[in-house]
């Protein structure tokens, strides 16, 4: 690869892509006596078993969204509340003997290579101190101890009361299957599970605000990564630092000075890491692309947002605490069914950024992604391919890119979403997206085009966030489909440079991150649902 790590990086994305002749790389089978456990557990770490919710925060579907909700007062039980919301466990699923436990914020395959810590105050029930999150046992794990002096000096830095919580990434939890393509998944997943600790703390009335300033070193330092013996390929990579705090509109820094990070580099760090798998396969590239895209200390810089008028529909009358205990990823769709026209605009909506709501008001970058959509069951909108602006930014350059036959004939006033070809795109949605029936059998299916050879020529640490982007959509999308009584799936294989044919795009300057397709399921009727937490009775 080049000695550039931005050219290094558009290197491993071009080397990644899929091709109807060559899929990237990966093992080729299911290497079954070797899959990663799903669950880190830090041992020998003194734990605190944290309450489930005897009662779900209030507030219906708009909640998700809406600023200014009351703040719930900083305890154990709210952050037990709001890490249940977000990255707790949401079911099990049981067939023919065998059961698996799905999550609130989804993952690849199911794999899920997002870890959580947080770094709280002391509170009633346990210490100050950086702790890592059991989902599996709704319980925290306490890693160091933080000195009164410490936290009091972020306090004053941060100019607000409460708590950070971080994300990690073990990126083998993903290449056990999906092999080099794995790195892009892995940031999928990390936009996922940034876009749920948004959502749920919103209904708390709390924001979630990225120190975006950090470096990955300063993470891996706060976090005490760079103090923990790991074992070989399952070591967890730094993504990012949020500080979750009452819903404040004043501006809060977004960094933390050097002799504050330091500071967490002197204390002790406990517990070990349980080792995820027998044997490894060792990618390479991942850890490469890894290198290359790693994020130095940037200025500190919230993104600049409007706030366009929300489009509102009726939606179910369900809180929005149900809507995501609800998420599931269908596997299938009942391609005779549609959506109706008003769902369907409140649903690609809710993607815009707006200043000061969720979950894009979490201070990462300026939009950067759009949506080239297949409508293929739209109750009063014709079939065909359509595209979804994000920011106006972008507009006039993807039009005079693209393909000069589209006819950009706006939806409705007030909403970015155009005609480019009416038709049947079915079999192209199903083509490009893998061969895959979902992508063809929804309602709508769709691609997410990113403003890409700039962003990332400019920091190369950008092409993470840009994965982060695609899967905080992804988010709003699982929630929206829940909320109008259709489902979701994120798709991460499809042919890349297809895609960018079918829109007329060469070159680098925007290429495809992730596909999304919403539809009427069809569920499986093997399948067996049970509850969450039914294990932890009589803890």
């Amino acid at each position: 690869m080049s000695n550039s790590p931005a050219e290094g990086i558009l290197r491993y994305h071009e080397e990644t892509k899929h091709h109807p002749d060559r899929y990237a790389r990966s093992l080729g089978y299911m290497d079954w006596d070797n899959q990663p456990n799903p669950f880190r557990v830090y041992e020998g770490a003194p734990t605190v078993n944290l309450p489930l919710l005897s009662q779900d925060p209030p507030g219906g579907h708009l909640a998700l969204y809406e600023p200014g909700r009351p703040h719930a007062p900083l305890t154990l039980q709210s952050v037990a509340g709001f890490l249940e919301l977000s990255m707790g466990l949401s079911a099990w699923k049981a067939v023919s003997g065998s059961r698996w436990p799905l999550r609130m914020n989804p993952s690849s395959g199911n794999l899920h290579p997002t870890e959580t810590h947080l770094v709280l105050p002391r509170l009633q029930g346990c210490e100050a101190g950086v702790y890592h999150y059991a989902p599996l046992q709704h319980a925290l794990e306490r890693r160091a101890e933080v000195p009164g002096d410490l936290w009091r000096a972020a306090v004053a830095h941060l100019g607000c009361e409460g708590f950070l919580v971080g994300l990690t990434t073990i990126f083998w939890r993903e290449s056990w299957k999906y092999g080099e393509r794995a790195f892009r998944y892995c940031n999928h997943d990390v936009g996922h599970a940034l876009a749920a600790l948004r959502f749920s703390a919103n209904l708390f009335g709390w924001r979630v605000t990225c120190l975006n300033g950090l470096s990955d070193e300063a993470v891996e330092t706060v976090l005490g990564l760079r103090r923990t013996n790991t074992p070989s390929r399952d070591e967890e990579h730094p993504d990012l630092i949020g500080l979750v705090h009452a819903g404040s509109r004043d501006p809060t820094p977004q960094t933390l000075p050097g002799e504050l990070v330091a500071a967490f580099d002197r204390i002790h760090f406990e517990g070990r890491p349980n080792a995820l798998s027998r044997e490894h396969v060792d990618w390479e590239i991942i850890g490469h692309a890894a290198g290359l895209s790693r994020k130095p200390a940037t200025p500190a810089a919230p993104p600049r947002l409007e706030r366009p008028e929300m489009i509102e529909d009726d939606v179910s009358t369900s809180s929005a605490a149900s809507t995501i205990r609800r998420r599931r990823s269908a596997t299938d769709f009942d391609r005779g069914r549609g959506i109706p026209r008003s769902h369907f605009l409140a649903m690609l909506d809710k993607t815009r950024p707006r200043d000061g709501a969720a979950p894009f008001d979490a201070g990462l970058e300026e939009a950067a992604l759009h949506l080239l959509i297949f409508v293929h069951h739209v109750e009063g909108l014709p079939p065909g391919l359509y595209f979804f602006s994000r920011n106006d930014r972008d507009l006039p350059e993807l039009r005079a890119l693209s393909r000069a036959g589209f006819t950009w004939e706006p939806v409705q006033p007030g909403c970015p979403l155009f005609l480019l070809e009416p038709g049947n795109f079915r079999q192209t949605a199903t083509m490009v997206s893998c061969h895959q029936d979902i992508a063809g059998s929804s309602a709508f299916s769709l691609g997410m085009l990113a403003r890409f050879g700039e962003t990332v020529r400019r920091e190369p640490f950008r092409y993470r966030h840009l994965l982060w982007e695609s899967g905080m959509i992804g988010q709003v999308l699982y929630l929206e489909a829940e909320a109008h009584g259709v489902r979701g799936t994120g798709i991460g294989c499809f042919f890349d440079d297809a895609v960018h044919e079918l829109m007329g795009l060469s070159g680098d300057r925007y290429q495809s991150l992730y596909h999304f397709t919403v539809g009427h399921p069809l569920e499986d009727p093997r399948l067996t649902t049970l509850p969450p937490y039914s294990h932890l009775r009589g803890r």
